[in-house]
């Protein structure tokens, strides 16, 4: 099938406002996710695509069909949107067997064709199930559930398969395995899909382009690898990872964040033009720990700080630094630092080092300066400066 547009949705549950004029295209193919926190909307708009939900506004079709609104008010039926759904909690029919709940779709659209064809076997076979086909849902693990439904949203070809956050309810060694599972079938089979995630890892691992909500409207719509290079908003780069944060005021001097501290945001700051405040922001994993400052590479940003608390992670310790007041944290490798820092006592100083292209920069607005990519120098600058 050709494209499914959502356009202008609105989904209202009272006097609260779910979905506020929401527009979003799915390419044939595409798989799509909806990320985001819990209340910003995506289940609700998952729900609207499969007819769960009625909206009260706006319009969606599946290619030139429409299934809500436009010139003659249409609402079709759920069973009558040719589409697959994946639920989180499987929602199997326990009292049939494996057989008969991958056959159920096909039953409800009368699909006398495929089920003589063997699809149910195929579908199956698609997801490993094949040997599970004559047990009932109770003889069957939660991953191998999963794996039904999944087989279930396939079997009858649909124009659109929907996925509400089907690996939630899995332990993180099935979810992986579900998740390897999912992304091979869409290369495979190339159906177009919507993916209702709160995680992520699941988002940029499946996806081909994230679709990231807040309060009901797109805050960003672009590639797993343009959202992680590039995020739209402060809001975007604190969701997908970038928990550091270092509020930073104009003086007469340069910037300087809540402290004091004197921050150089480079030849590309922004210009005066009403920008008086920015978020500067990082990941854990761009920051580097070192004893001394010495160790810091040339040219990388360096920071003074001291521990907070280190927790174990394995090949990684988290680390909790404390720099001027603000709280950054970061991962220090264990080969490196596992001698030590395990039981460094709160207070120990120590150096924190950061390369300027990883920082991205916010305007008080909250979306992201044109020129964020501009180097940033926070205190001293490695090889120049070092105390």
């Amino acid at each position: 099938m050709s494209q499914i547009r959502v356009d202008q949705l609105t989904k209202r549950f009272g006097s609260n406002t779910i979905v506020d004029e929401l527009d979003l295209t799915i390419e044939e193919g595409e798989f799509v996710v909806l990320l985001g926190p819990s209340g910003c909307g995506k289940t609700t708009t998952l729900r609207c695509l499969a007819g769960l939900e009625s909206p009260e506004g706006g319009t969606i079709s599946f290619g030139d069909k429409v299934m809500y609104g436009g010139p003659k008010h249409a609402d079709v039926p759920s069973h009558k949107r040719n589409i697959g759904m994946v639920f989180q909690s499987y929602a199997l029919w326990p009292h049939m067997k494996v057989r008969d709940n991958i056959a159920y779709p096909l039953k409800v659209r009368r699909q006398k064709d495929a089920l003589r064809s063997g699809a149910v076997e195929k579908a199956a076979e698609m997801v490993d199930c094949g040997a599970l086909l004559d047990r009932y849902p109770s003889q069957l693990s939660g991953g191998q559930q999963q794996r039904v439904a999944v087989a279930r949203g396939l079997v009858s070809e649909p124009d659109l398969v929907l996925f509400d956050e089907p690996l939630s309810n899995l332990d993180a060694r099935l979810r992986d395995q579900v998740r390897t599972q999912i992304h091979q079938l869409h290369q495979r089979l190339g159906f177009s899909a919507v993916f209702v995630t709160h995680d992520q890892s699941e988002a940029f691992a499946l996806g081909d382009r994230l679709a990231i909500m807040k309060g009901g409207k797109l805050e960003q719509f672009e590639t797993p690898q343009r959202v992680f290079d590039e995020p739209a908003s402060d809001y975007v780069a604190a969701f997908i990872g970038m928990g550091n944060k270092l509020e930073l005021t104009r003086h007469a001097d340069g910037w300087r964040t809540s402290n004091g501290d004197r921050i150089d945001l480079g030849t590309r700051s922004p210009e005066r033009g009403g920008v008086e405040k920015v978020t500067a922001r990082l990941r854990a994993a761009d920051l580097r720990l070192h004893r001394a400052a010495e160790e810091v590479p040339q040219g990388s940003v360096l920071l003074h700080a001291t521990v907070v608390t280190t927790e174990f992670g394995g090949r990684h310790h988290d680390v909790l630094v404390d720099v001027d007041g603000e709280k950054l944290t970061l991962q220090a490798d264990t080969r490196e630092h596992g001698s030590w820092l395990p039981t460094a006592p709160e207070g120990t100083p120590v150096v924190v080092s950061l390369r300027p292209s990883d920082v991205r920069v916010f305007g008080e607005d909250g979306w992201a300066i044109a020129d964020s990519q501009s180097p940033l120098q926070v205190g001293d600058t490695a090889g120049a400066n070092a105390r």
